[in-house]
């Protein structure tokens, strides 16, 4: 009688780390909690200076599953000690583990099962990213892995290209070695986005399992930010585009011309937006460089990376700076990337009346957005907190864009405010109804009892519904300005005293945060006037 899978020793996990003593045990011991499937565990130290080769040292001689690697040098990256683990291994199968994360409880029988049962080169799994120190959870790609899926070549999934993760999946062992599948050595940010374009041109046979199998702890305060979340240096973006260059040669040097498009697309959405939204917060100097940069990268792009839905939000935005040699319209295109997208006025058109980014880049035309209907638009909604006597009231004004809004009859908004850190709405969403206005904008107004809603960071959530019945989800931008609600302490009966500050988001969305409590709100105040005195 054979042995169940989930209970052979047939997976090695690579476990890499450099300088994370606080962290690093705990990610091995939540590899070796995955029980008898785990053959070994290979701890590669990138030549760390915090103790961390000794206390893995200390760890192996109590657990003969372990084994560790010292580099004699320091890769200042993640590919090198990876690429360590690979050779290392004598396992059938291997997954990859950060020191800074942890694999769940049955992530590893969860994928060697799947692959074992569907004979699969590679199986991948959920992600989630828990946000420290709240614990919120957010799934990566969560869409891929909805429902057990069997892939026999990548190209029947082409999205699979917006997964660059490699710690997510399982891979045959000798899969990667036959097909010399390696991460880029040394420092090379964003080594995940090559090494998965390499194991997708080996056209792998897949396994997307809906288990969740890999916690990526993500932790923003860190003095030392990841290499994903350090974002602060142009050479970050610059490194960025090289990698996704590197991951669209790849694939289309193996003739998947599919999924090598579908990488450059991926590209305007997600990574182009993401950087987008955060010019504002950049000096003029990065973001000349980053202008540049991006127009280069983006040269490379051929007439059919830019016929498919060229007013998709990502396309537009890389239009535009394209279109222009300097910075240009910053406020409006981080408005653009924010999740949805906001195509705020003003709404420029041609003499022959076809739809422009404004009346001086006449190059770029909206003409798709004569056509579209209202609920796939990129919607603009202003909203402004006004105090009042007993009450808030929030204020709304939904835009008009090119007649499409009056044409699909837009009836109301349901409003509804969500705890940043947790995800949880406040109660229940409220439908306030539209009324169309002089200027051609229809507005809504409700009261906001921020008393229920409690300490953190709030942000506005809204949906228009229109007559057809078809809806669309947006964020509202928020108005600054005299008469509004700023700063305010406000008295309540549940916390005694609540201070309320309404802000703009990095993309320019209304949102609130709330200190509760006399020394809640005593805090928030010191805080500021140490910030003052600096």
């Amino acid at each position: 009688m054979h042995p169940h899978p989930h209970q052979t020793p047939r997976v090695g996990v690579v476990v890499i780390g450099y300088d994370d003593a606080a962290h690093i045990a705990h990610a091995v011991r939540s590899a070796l909690a995955q029980g008898p499937a785990v053959r070994e565990v290979v701890a590669v130290d990138d030549c760390s200076t915090d103790g961390s080769h000794e206390l893995l040292t200390r760890l192996a001689g109590t657990e003969p599953r372990v084994r560790v690697i010292r580099r004699e040098t320091n890769s200042g990256g993640c590919g090198s000690p990876r690429n360590a683990g690979i050779d290392a291994v004598t396992s059938p199968y291997v997954m990859f583990l950060d020191s800074d994360d942890v694999l769940p409880p049955g992530a590893v029988d969860a994928l060697l099962a799947a692959a074992e049962e569907e004979l699969a080169e590679v199986v991948g799994g959920l992600c989630v990213r828990r946000e420290l120190p709240s614990g919120r959870e957010v799934p990566w790609q969560e869409s891929l892995y909805a429902r057990r899926t069997v892939l026999t070549r990548p190209e029947q999934l082409p999205r699979l290209v917006h997964d660059t993760l490699c710690v997510n999946k399982l891979y045959r062992t000798d899969f990667l070695r036959e097909h010399a599948i390696r991460f880029p050595e040394g420092r090379f940010p964003y080594e995940d986005i090559v090494f998965t374009a390499r194991v997708l041109a080996a056209a792998p046979r897949l396994a997307l399992i809906p288990d969740r199998v890999y916690v990526w702890n993500v932790r923003r305060s860190a003095a030392r930010l990841s290499i994903s979340l350090d974002r602060a240096d142009v050479g970050n973006w610059r490194a960025r585009t090289e990698a996704n260059r590197q991951a669209y040669e790849i694939l289309l040097g193996a003739g998947r011309k599919k999924l090598a498009r579908t990488a450059r697309a991926k590209f305007l959405d997600h990574e182009l937006r993401m950087y987008a939204r955060e010019l504002g917060l950049r000096d003029a100097e990065y973001r000349r460089a980053w202008w540049a940069q991006t127009r280069e990268h983006l040269g490379e792009y051929d007439a059919a990376d830019w016929a498919a839905d060229p007013a998709a939000p990502g396309r537009l935005l890389a239009r535009v700076v394209m279109a222009s040699p300097e910075p240009r319209d910053l406020g409006r295109l981080k408005e653009l990337a924010a999740r949805p997208a906001r195509l705020c006025p003003p709404y420029a058109r041609a003499e022959d009346g076809t739809p422009l980014w404004s009346a001086d880049l006449p190059q770029v035309t909206l003409e798709p957005y004569l056509t579209r209907p209202a609920h796939q638009l990129p919607l603009a909604v202003d909203a402004a907190l006004r105090p009042r006597a007993r009450a808030t009231v929030l204020r709304l004004r939904l835009h008009e864009m090119y007649g499409r809004v009056a044409a699909a009859r837009p009836r109301a908004l349901e409003v509804e405010w969500r705890h940043r850190e947790t995800g949880r709405p406040a109660a229940g969403p409220v439908t306030v109804p539209l009324a169309l206005s002089a200027d051609d904008t229809w507005s809504a107004e409700t009261t906001v009892d921020l008393t229920t809603l409690g300490a953190g960071t709030w942000d506005l959530r809204l949906s228009v519904s229109f007559a057809d019945g078809t809806s669309r989800e947006v964020t509202a931008h928020a108005r600054t300005g005299a008469g509004l609600l700023r700063r305010s302490v406000v008295p309540s009966l549940r916390f005694g005293v609540l201070l309320a500050q309404p802000y703009a988001t990095h993309s320019s969305a209304l949102s609130v945060r709330l200190a509760t409590g006399l020394r809640g709100v005593t805090s928030v105040l010191r805080g500021r006037l140490r910030r003052l005195l600096r």
